[in-house]
Order: C-alpha cells, then structure tokens, then sequence
C-alpha cells in the first residue's frame, strides 16, 4: 500500500517535560482526527514543528525524539528567529490578515517573506528525503504554500496533494499580497488543490488567471506540462465522537451545572480570540438585542469563551484589551447584583468542555467577519443529539455553504443580527427540531473522515493524462509505424484542423485564406483509395463551403455545430443561441474597442474575440482581465470560455470537436484507422474522442493528449503528403503508434 507523507506546520502532538519525565499525547483537533485514520492505515509519515524545547536537558531532548518516531512523526527544527520571521511575520502578519480580507492589519516594514522561503525549502526537503516511489504526498495550510512547488522540483513524478484551510481571497485582494505570483507557482506544484468551499475554487482561478495567465477548465488548469486538479472539500468534524461525549453521564452532568438559573436562556460563543472571530460585532449585537428588549434583561446570558491566540502579536494584544474593554462596558451598564450578561472565559476547553458547553446553550452564535470553514458550527450541530438548539450563523463562514437551516447573518449588520438573536431565543420547539434535524444530517454524512477520504480518492485519481511535452518530430518513425496500421485498415479517416494546422495564421483571419499548395494537397488526399477526409474546424460553414465546397471532403464548421458529408446538405447539431448572448457580445465589443487590434467574430451560436494583432503585453493583460470578467458574467449561463492562439471563445457548454469526431467515427467501417491534427485546445476534444484505432498529432507546443508533435504547419503538410505517398499494398515495418 502506498503510504502518505503528511506535511503541516505542526506536528498532531503535545510534548510536556515535567519533572524529568517527557510525555508525547496525541492532539485531538480536527485535523489530527481525520487524518489519524490514513496515517495510521498507510504506515505514512507526519511532518511538522514539534514545538520549542529549548529548556529541555539531552537526555529530555533524546526522549522527546524516540516518542516522536514512535509515532512516526519527523520534526522540523526552527530557531527563534525563523519562527519570528517565517510563523509570525509572513504567515500571521502577512497571509492570515490578508487572506481574511483584514488588510488594515498586515505589519509595516519587514514582512518575514525570506524566512517564509527558506522555512517551507526546507519542509520539502524534509518530505523528499522520506519519500518512496509510490508514496503520496498531503500539504497543509497557508504556512506552507510554497511547498508544492519545491517538492515538484526535488521529486517531479511524486503524487502531491495541497489543503488549504483557510478562505482564498478573491483575486483584486490577493493581487496585493507581496510575492503573490510566487505564491501561485507554489500551490501548483501540486496535483490537486483542495479549498473549502467553491468560491475559494474561483478565487484561486482567478488569480492565476490575472496573474499567470493560465485559464482554469473547471475544476483543472494546465500548468508546466500537467494538468492541476482543483476541487473544494468541506471540512467536517468527528461527528459521532461530540454524540457520544453529550451522551455521556459526566458531559450530561456538566451541562446542567452551566444552566444557573431554569429561567435564563443562554448564547454561546466559542472561538479563538482572533480579529476575524466578530466578537466585537457579537458584543455589540448583544448589547443592542438587550436595549430593543428590555424584557430579556435577568433572562438570558452569553457565554462566551475566547481561547487566548498569538499573544506576542501587537495586533492580538489590542484585540484583547479592546474585547476586555467592551465587555466590562456591556456588564456594566446592564449587569445587576443578581445577574451578568456577559460570562467572558479567556481560556480553552476539551472536548468534553466544549460538548458540555454546546448541550447547555439554547443558542450558538458563529459569527466570524470571515472564516475559511468555522468548525465550532458542526461541533455545536453534532453535539445536539436532542436535536434541539438554534444555530446562528455568519454568511462570511465557510459553513453558511452547508448548513442552510441555520439562521444566517451578516456580521457588519449590528441591528439585524440583534433581531436575529431575538428570534432564535423565540423560536418554536418544532421549527428547531426541524432545523437541527436538517444540520446533523448533512454533518453526520460529511464528518471529517469523509472529508479526509475524498480529498484522497481524487488524489489518487488525479493521475495526469500523460502528455507528450517535448516529443521530438522524427518523420521516418510515424511513416513506419504509420504505413503498417494504414496498410492493415479498411479505410484511413483524416480528421483536419483548420488555423495553426494546415494554414499559418494572420492577423485577420478572413486573410488566412488556403493557398495553391495546401488545395492541391486536399484535394489528391480525397482521391486516394480507401481514404475519407474531414476538415473539423472552428471556422464558419461559409468559410469552409467557400475555400473547400468542391473537394468532396467533409466539412465541420464552429467546432462541430454544422457538419456536411461529402454528397449531402449541411445538418446542424441542436444548441440554441447561449443565454444573454448580445450581453456578452457587447461586453466583448467593449474591450475590442479598448484593446488595439483586437475584433470580435460573431458566429451562429458563439462569439470569438481575436487580438492577434494587439501588442503582447498589453492585449496579454487586458484579455486576463476579460476572462475574469466573463468567467464572472457568464456563471451559469451554460457557456464556456475556450482560450486559443491570440483568441478566446465564448460557447455553449458541450459544443465542442468531439462531436463531429463522433459522428465521422459513426459513419467509418469497423476496421478504419483514424489520423487527427490539431494545434489547440479545441483539437484536445477531437484526440480525446478518438477510437482506439487512430493516433492523433499536435502541430506546435503545448500539453497535449496525442500520441506524436509535428513543430509547425510546414511539418505537418509534409507528413500528409507522406501519407499520400504510402502505397496502400506495403505493409512495411509492424508496431502501433
């Protein structure tokens, strides 16, 4: 079995040292949980800071080791000084506030971005020296985004996953993150990159779009030779364990003490004392709750508990003292002998604690200004085996994506998030069943070992579809190989691109006009026996009835919307005219009038945006910016973007080569061999479709799923016309191509 090499900025275990005697205990949190299972499984190897020991004795320091490898844990030592720079200055200073849209809080002068560099080299060394072919290899986290692409340098055919844990911001803030291109050529060293939610997915398209230029398909890009898989897997929680433990005697017990009075309701807040948390918003809504009803005054109580976070970090030390502040004001203003509004714990709790403290609370509010996930939602969910408890919830939460019965609000907005709070002490005990049913089901089916799981199996399915980058031409090898399929066949069945393929580009496509040479070529490749030809282009029907109409080809106009066999009329395939398609042409036409020598092509159901003749700098980052847009503009509209050379289209969705692929394939004898050139992306859809009895070739560069490469259109004609040249009767040299 293949093992799996875990990399994280932490290891999943507490190291203590008292008294001589040095304990290795496993953490408990999310992560750790669900991944325990793989790691345990595959004999895999975890990879991570262990923790400062700087106090410890040699003899501590040996017995600290041996629990670790014990474990199977390799620990990554980092000074002081690297922990300032690499944990504090870039990852916390720099990517955690940006990354949450918290931009007033990214420090001033050195950002630590040198350590950041050297710290996460050195992470991937640590993973390439444990690595073993086969093994598969899982990044974790902001802290680590470089990783990947330092692993696919030291181990280019390694399996490798990423995670982040975090929101992916959209691609105007990210733009502003110093070395931000650096960043994105990190992540996609991996195979897969896997995201929270499906706009964090979109967020990172478009920023290696805008920034790289490279055009995401999905849920995939290419990039350096290789496709990267993107997907977005929600986290979850263990699920049955925060059941079990409310189940329990001690937690059922504990849950009743945290209940004072049988007349007060209470809220509940759980986080870490973190600026992205809203606890000044949830205190304020609180407050505001309390002066719109007087009524609740002596009757409800928030709890809340703020783990302490980042101590030495100036911003979370202003967070504390302001959060210190507005609470004493709150209590204050309100509290009576009798009664404190606010019970504010600047401690952690286990996970008895924080199951115990879910089962007592009538109300969970999760509320956080930005949360990558929020997994103190499920928790609550998972915990409420009486299926009772409302569930407040910010749409800033990666969770407000899963758990639509929960009350869901803006953070920013104090007065309806009082309201909002008021209804949730008011609502019926039938609608909260009914609501927390709905929750516990979606995570209960989604905990975190199915999270863990499915990021794994499309790991493991990511396998590139292998493509040959850098094939060298060698015109005696495809005409042997070639010459002993074609002999064998029934029929050779050509399948032709157009633009790039057969005829050199132009600045104006009406001028890429077919000169005498190519005719003559198509024309004698029609005559030869037991050979049927296709030309399969992008171009119109009346573009291709006008230059080719009396060869006896067939012909297969806007990517095989209209198709015409040889002795028939032309037939149309059934896509109707995209949704809002004048919007999108007028969005097109604008930046063709921005952009010089750019135009717009307007064909029956797709548009083509041409900038051949724009300056590469300029048109490169003006056609970035348009793909953003319409990636944008044409969510949901059925449409697709397909970049070319110097051209985007706009399609419908499953329009597309393979179609009249399909329909040639149908109409050829059982045993005919099929031979495709094609020099772009479109073309990929034709060799894909292909039967097994065929070899497809790319004219030009670029990854690409065909057997052989031909380097331009001169090569390419050349090899057609040795395929004229093959006698039908000469078997010559065996062997598949």
């Amino acid at each position: 079995m293949a093992r799996l090499i875990l990399v994280s900025n932490r290891l999943p275990v507490t190291v203590s040292v008292e008294g001589g005697s040095v304990r290795v205990q496993r953490s408990m949190g999310g992560l750790a949980t669900g991944l325990a299972g793989p790691h345990e499984r595959t004999g895999g190897v975890w990879i991570g800071w262990p923790g400062s020991f700087d106090r410890a004795t040699p003899d501590e320091r040996a017995a600290i080791d041996r629990g670790l490898r014990e474990q199977r844990l390799l620990p990554v030592e980092l000074s002081k000084e690297e922990l300032a720079g690499f944990y504090e200055g870039f990852s916390n200073g720099v990517l955690w506030p940006l990354f949450h849209y918290m931009l007033g809080h990214i420090g001033h002068g050195s950002n630590g971005w040198g350590a950041y560099e050297a710290v996460n080299r050195r992470y991937a060394e640590v993973a390439a020296a444990a690595w073993r072919p086969g093994d598969r290899i899982w990044v974790h986290d902001y802290q680590l985004m470089l990783v990947p692409g330092f692993l696919r340098e030291l181990l280019p055919d390694a399996r490798i996953g990423f995670f982040l844990h975090i929101p992916f911001p959209s691609s105007a803030v990210f733009r502003g993150l110093p070395h931000a291109a650096e960043i994105l050529r990190g992540l996609l060293g991996a195979d897969l990159i896997g995201f929270h939610t499906a706009s964090y997915l979109r967020h990172f398209a478009g920023a290696a779009l805008r920034l790289l230029g490279v055009s995401a398909e999905v849920d995939r890009l290419p990039w350096s030779g290789r496709e990267v898989h993107l997907g977005d897997f929600p986290m979850g929680v263990d699920a049955r364990r925060f059941e079990q433990l409310a189940r329990s005697d001690d937690v059922i017990a504990h849950a009743r003490e945290l209940r004072v009075r049988n007349d007060e309701q209470l809220l509940l807040g759980i986080d870490r004392l973190d600026y992205t948390k809203g606890l000044s918003r949830r205190f304020l809504a609180f407050e505001r709750m309390l002066e719109l009803h007087p009524e609740l005054r002596e009757h409800v109580r928030l709890i809340q508990v703020a783990v302490p976070s980042r101590g030495g970090v100036g911003a979370y030390q202003d967070l504390r003292v302001r959060t210190d502040a507005l609470v004493g004001r709150i209590n204050g203003a309100y509290g009576t002998p009798n009664w404190t509004p606010v019970s504010y714990l600047q401690r952690s709790f286990d996970a008895a604690g924080v199951t115990a403290l879910c089962c007592a609370a009538d109300v969970a509010l999760v509320t956080p200004v930005r949360d990558g996930m929020n997994l103190v939602a499920k928790e609550f969910v998972a915990a409420r085996a009486d299926e009772n408890g409302v569930l407040v919830l910010s749409e800033l939460a990666g969770a407000a994506q899963e758990l639509g019965d929960a009350l869901i609000v803006n953070p920013y907005d104090v007065e309806q998030t009082a309201e909002v709070y008021h209804q949730a002490l008011r609502m019926p005990r039938d609608e909260r069943r009914r609501r927390m049913r709905a929750m516990r089901e979606r995570v209960f089916t989604h905990d975190v070992h199915h999270w863990a799981e499915s990021f794994l199996a499309r790991l493991e399915a990511a396998a590139p579809d292998v493509a040959v980058e850098d094939a060298p031409f060698d015109p005696a090898r495809i005409e042997r190989r070639a010459r002993a399929r074609i002999a064998e066949a029934g029929e050779l069945v050509l399948l032709l691109d157009y633009d790039g393929t057969l005829r050199e580009f132009e600045l104006e496509p009406e001028r890429a006009v077919p000169d005498a040479e190519l005719l003559d070529l198509l024309a004698r490749l029609s005559r030869r026996p037991r050979t049927s030809v296709h030309l399969v282009s992008g171009r119109t029907r009346t573009d291709l009835e006008r230059w080719f109409g009396e060869l006896g080809a067939g012909l297969h106009a806007e990517h095989g919307l209209w198709s015409r066999f040889p002795g028939e009329t032309w037939g149309r395939a059934r896509f109707a005219v995209p949704r809002h398609f004048e919007r999108i042409a007028r969005l097109l036409q604008q930046y063709a009038e921005r952009v010089r020598g750019a135009f717009l092509e307007r064909k029956d159901v797709t548009l083509a945006f041409h900038w051949r003749g724009a300056t590469l700098e300029f048109g490169t980052r003006q056609v970035n910016e348009l793909r953003q847009h319409l990636s944008e503009v044409c969510a949901g509209l059925g449409v697709q973007l397909l970049p070319g050379d110097r051209l985007l289209e706009v399609r419908p969705v499953g329009l597309s080569k393979a179609l009249a692929a399909d329909r040639i394939a149908k109409r050829a004898p059982e045993d005919a061999f099929f031979v495709a050139l094609g020099d772009d992306r479109t073309d990929e859809d034709v060799f894909a479709a292909l039967p097994e009895r065929a070899l497809g070739v790319r004219v030009g560069k670029g990854p690409t799923r065909a057997t052989l490469r031909l380097n331009d259109v001169q090569e390419a004609r050349s090899f057609l016309r040795r395929l004229l040249n093959l006698d039908p009767g000469d078997s010559g040299a065996s062997g598949a191509p």
